[in-house]
């Protein structure tokens, strides 16, 4: 994995790319912009009363899990580069893999960034779908790397053309992002693709890593089933999730990264400790009570989010004549698209401004990579009443853009 070695794992240089890769001198502001705006970041501002742009549940309440006298002798040091060990053995058991496959990150988002820069920092080539979450990419770009995009559609209900992404791939391709299920649509990719990507990555582009986030796995809806983690399907698959979406404990920025290959896991390690050092063990021992929790937290969630999925179901139902969707697989998420013989561009438009005025919000496509008349509706972060009123505004608001005959 030569693609691996760097000259320099400073802070400065992994945060800001200040190592070999950058041969021209920072001069007024001209090397600035690395990370491109995006409106997503709106979702951690204030938020309006009928949220139905979050892709989470309600937030666990910390006396949920623990006794907070119960950490009152605890010591506020360092922990470890890897993580706690115990953490890392409980997520391991949950995949089926050995707890030194596993390194506990400050969220999902800081796996991402590492992975980019550890394997396509100055000009690897990486494959990312599109849409996708922001983040996932503007990390990849941030490093400098080659972006290919693989884009999903409404049509296809957002599953990835193999024979597309046969094209994309090439002998320098480092990486291959892909989520599962995704943001913003909650479709999970079957493994049998999986599969199939990996064998095109193995004859294409052997010495490249397939991550795969799994941030919404856990999320299924009541009894359904929920998918094995597609670490198990091959040792080039890298695995990253976290406490933030199935758990509801955004708040602890807890993560991890899970890879079998033993010199990717060393990097990850190495990259953690010279960008955060460790995790903060609060951090870490809360995480614990979580996962002790963790069969209560799930099935109570598990169980919302199927109510949820029902309600947002029948509202679809009742309004087919405007909107139509893609059913999500797992996840607070789906998108939902304004019929094109319905509303025009013009009315498109107005539908987000429309809802502005009725204090209610929605995740607009353009924010991922989607067509605009493609929205992220989330329907598990509202309590079942406000839920109701929410979507019973975005009916009003979509009968007052209607398009004329």
């Amino acid at each position: 994995m030569g693609t691996i070695s760097r000259n320099c794992n400073c802070y400065l240089c992994l945060v800001f790319g200040l190592d070999q890769m950058q041969t021209q001198p920072i001069t007024n502001g001209a090397r600035m912009g690395r990370f491109p705006a995006n409106e997503i970041i709106s979702l951690v501002g204030l938020a309006p009363r009928y949220d139905l742009a979050e892709s989470v549940g309600p937030d666990l309440v910390l006396k949920e899990i623990i006794d907070i006298s119960d950490m009152a002798e605890m010591r506020l040091g360092y922990g470890t580069a890897p993580g706690d060990r115990k953490l890392r053995t409980m997520i391991a058991d949950a995949h089926g893999v050995m707890a030194d496959d596993v390194v506990i990150t400050m969220g999902g988002m800081h796996a991402l960034f590492l992975l980019a820069f550890i394997l396509c920092a100055g000009d690897g080539e990486a494959v990312i779908t599109k849409p996708a979450f922001p983040p996932a990419r503007d990390c990849l770009k941030a490093v400098g790397a080659r972006v290919k995009t693989l884009p999903l559609s409404f049509e296809r209900r957002y599953q990835p053309d193999l024979g597309h992404l046969g094209t994309l791939l090439s002998p320098r391709t480092r990486l291959v992002s892909l989520a599962s299920p995704q943001n913003p649509s909650g479709v999970a990719i079957p493994a049998v693709t999986v599969c199939k990507i990996l064998a095109m990555m193995a004859q294409i582009c052997p010495e490249a890593s397939l991550l795969v986030d799994e941030t919404y796995r856990e999320a299924a809806y009541g009894d359904e089933k929920v998918a094995t983690s597609a670490v198990a399907l091959g040792p080039r698959v890298v695995s990253v999730a976290s406490l933030s979406k199935c758990h509801g404990a955004p708040g602890l920025r807890l993560g991890w990264a899970i890879t079998r290959e033993g010199a990717l896991r060393e990097q990850l390690v190495v990259g953690k400790f010279n960008t955060v050092i460790s995790c903060s063990p609060i951090d870490e021992a809360l995480a614990l009570s979580v996962f002790d929790a963790r069969d209560r937290i799930l099935t109570e969630r598990r169980r919302r989010l199927g109510q949820g999925l029902a309600t947002t179901a029948a509202w679809i139902a009742e309004n087919s004549a405007l909107i139509e969707w893609v059913r999500p697989d797992a996840g607070a998420l789906c998108c939902v698209r304004l019929k094109p013989h319905v509303f025009d561009d013009i009315a498109v438009t107005q539908f987000y401004a429309a809802l502005a005025g009725n204090d209610v919000r929605v995740a607009n496509g353009t924010w991922f990579g989607d067509e605009e008349r493609v929205f992220r509706l989330g329907f598990g972060f509202l309590e079942a009443a406000d839920l109701h009123v929410g979507l019973a505004a975005l009916t009003d608001v979509l009968h007052q853009i209607r398009k004329g005959p």
